[in-house]
């Protein structure tokens, strides 16, 4: 039975062998140190965060995430070791919440490998804390127990570290801040928050690399609105209509999209469009099954409960396979530890009873896995041919019938997502409109078995490509005259790649080349971005320059950081700071270890864009379970014209607008 514990509250444990799993609204740091019989930290090498995961007996998250595991082997510790303590903190410098008075109340459980619960803690009652120590694990008498803590620092991370008696504290804190900012800068966005009901209303961040919108329309009066709730536990089961399995053992059900409970809330549900399944039998996938104000947005949401299914049943497989190899270890631990075993077959039976059991433990969490999979390719076959536009792949025949449209969208694809154990099955990445944040398309060599595939030049040509291709989006997903694009290519290298903007005429200007074309639009932009923000505060948004271009702005630059002074290095940071708040975006084509030479001046620069990659690279993580997504540039159709037609009708629409 589990124990529900209370502030101060203690309770026996069981077992040595144990995860704690943080369950949070946003994402936050989690880690953990190793104390002596009276709590003090002999030192940063017994202080387990995301910059150095891994101590003797104890493994914690590498990045900020919504949801944590921590694995715990309490008889692998040092000897000298009577304490562990859970550190939560709210990652500092990437404008997320800086206290957690203003999110909602973490809970942390403590739990077996196979996902029983022995206890949980919610931390109620935080406030101006940025920083709380939520639980700490303690050896008394030789017996481990768990005591609920949920002491918190409005000093953060570097305070509580302190109270520990951790010697450079500040310097440490501030180390790890740094690490879960890099991590960060290459994170998909958190998932939405959800309705007091459990549902799958997916209303805040499909798959996306921006962070949610404002709120829907209020509800009619007298209706509840939705309140935001913690992300749930992923060890409990997931409610009617839930995004999949619970992680744990392989037993999970499969999953549901009948979506039944959906009627309290807020946006009305989508009519009926299929007959209901047969008892038995999983409910039959229909496009814009989700809850929204119109079908754009029921595809947004269902889109982003794609993404959820697929992160969370890929964690219960993963979480079942560790859990029959650790089971196998401990088997073999115990059968050969006796030294009778030893001597004749009774140790080979051992071993192959061991292994006869993982594989069983391992088929049928790969059984699970394949049945929840193909619930959801069922699914994607279903929502991809009904995509509108700015959600669609190049390959969609909606692109055929493009027109330019009236209103802007939700969000725009800027590529797929796959994991490992499903390559087939891929989930759009799609990002908020307007942009948030800048893109950073890394023309370098990665670690991918693609980039190393793939020759230096032809990475920088299709890095540029790639671009343009977002760039063309963009402008076809925006009313005619509603969004211009700038091009700084300093070294005109980039001339084949950028022929269909050209061509086509949709670009502000020619693309500028040399020193004197990069300094004359960056100052182009800066004023833009200096006279709205002077016009927002002062109330006087009719008072702007009748020469001023007042819609949304996309500044490519290519091959950075080539052409580029001190002072243009500055105005790029400027705009990347500034700009997305006035409508003045980046696009940026680079090689990360060519623009290294500035040194930490650029850091906030790359780790404020959305960096993806021109050929498949698994360098984007979710910051709820932690997976390592492979993300999958855009690709035209070979021989297609779809990128030249639709560019055309953007085209002819700006004219006809002048005319």
């Amino acid at each position: 039975m589990t124990a529900e514990l209370v502030r101060g509250q203690n309770h026996t444990l069981p077992q040595t062998r144990l995860e704690i799993r943080v369950s949070a609204g946003t994402p936050v740091v989690a880690g953990a140190t190793l104390g002596d019989e009276q709590g003090t930290v002999h030192g940063i090498e017994w202080i387990a965060h995301p910059g150095s995961p891994q101590l003797p007996g104890l493994e914690v998250s590498k990045q900020a995430a919504a949801e944590h595991r921590l694995a715990v082997d309490l008889d692998a510790l040092p000897a000298a070791v009577h304490r562990v303590t859970v550190l939560l903190a709210l990652p500092m410098g990437v404008g997320g919440p800086v206290r957690f008075g203003a999110v909602a109340a973490p809970s942390v459980a403590v739990t077996g490998l196979e996902g029983t619960e022995i206890a949980t803690f919610t931390l109620t009652g935080l406030d101006s804390e940025s920083a709380v120590a939520a639980l700490e694990l303690y050896r008394r008498q030789g017996a481990w127990k768990v005591r609920a803590v949920g002491q918190g620092y409005a000093g953060g991370l570097a305070a509580m570290l302190a109270d520990q008696g951790v010697s450079g504290a500040q310097e440490l804190a501030r180390s790890v801040h740094e690490a879960v900012a890099r991590g960060m800068a290459r994170s998909v966005a958190p998932p939405p928050p959800r309705t007091p009901e459990g549902d799958r209303v997916r209303h805040a961040g499909a798959a996306s690399g921006q962070q949610a919108p404002a709120t829907p329309p209020a509800a009619p009066i007298g209706d509840p609105a939705p309140a935001a709730t913690p992300l749930p536990d992923p060890a409990q089961p997931r409610p009617a209509g839930g995004a999949g399995p619970a992680p744990g053992p392989a037993t999970s059900g499969r999953i549901n999209y009948a979506h039944p409970r959906r009627q309290s809330a807020a946006p009305p549900p989508p009519p009926p469009t299929a007959p209901p399944a047969e008892p038995g039998r999983p409910a039959q996938p229909v496009a814009g099954d989700a809850t929204g104000w119109s079908m754009e947005e029921r595809l947004y949401n269902q889109v982003w409960g794609m993404f959820e299914d697929l992160a969370r049943t890929t964690a219960a497989y993963r979480s079942a396979v560790d859990f029959a190899e650790s089971r196998m270890e401990q088997e073999l631990d115990r059968a050969l530890s006796d030294p009778r075993n030893r001597i004749g077959g009774a140790g080979d039976r051992a071993r192959e009873e061991a292994r006869t059991k993982r594989d069983q433990l391992t088929d049928r969490a790969r059984e699970a896995l394949d049945r929840d999979l193909a619930q959801l390719a069922a699914e994607s076959a279903v929502v991809e041919p009904a995509l509108p536009a700015a959600y669609a792949g190049w390959d969609n025949p909606v692109w055929h019938a493009y027109r330019v449209p009236m209103e802007i969208p939700m969000a725009l694809r800027i590529g797929d997502l796959h994991l490992p154990e499903s390559a087939d099955l891929r989930i759009p990445l799609l990002v908020r409109l307007p942009l948030e944040r800048g893109i950073w398309v890394d023309s370098g060599r990665t670690a991918s078995e693609a980039a190393a595939l793939t020759g230096p030049d032809q990475l920088r040509r299709l890095a540029m490509e790639n671009a343009v291709a977002h760039a063309a989006r963009l402008l076809a997903v925006y009313p005619a005259g509603e969004f211009s694009v700038h091009v700084i290519d300093p070294a005109g290298s980039a001339t084949a790649a950028l022929a269909p903007l050209v061509d086509s005429g949709v670009l502000a200007a020619p693309p500028a080349a040399g020193a004197g074309g990069v300094a004359s639009v960056l100052a182009h932009l800066t004023r833009r971005v200096d006279l709205v923000q002077m016009a927002i505060r002062a109330g006087a948004a009719d008072a702007l320059p009748p020469d001023l271009d007042t819609a949304e702005q996309l500044l490519i630059v290519n091959d950075f950081p080539h052409g580029f002074d001190d002072r243009a290095v500055t105005q790029l940071r400027y705009l990347a700071d500034e700009g997305p708040s006035v409508g003045v975006h980046l696009l940026m084509v680079a090689d990360r270890e060519d623009a290294s030479a500035y040194g930490p001046v650029l850091d906030p620069l790359w780790r404020s864009l959305l960096r993806i990659t021109p050929v498949a690279d698994d360098h984007l993580a979710d910051p709820w379970v932690g997976h390592a997504w492979t993300y999958e540039p855009p690709r035209t159709p070979p021989g297609s014209r779809v990128l030249h037609n639709v560019l055309a009708q953007v085209a002819a629409a700006r004219r006809s607008g002048r005319s």
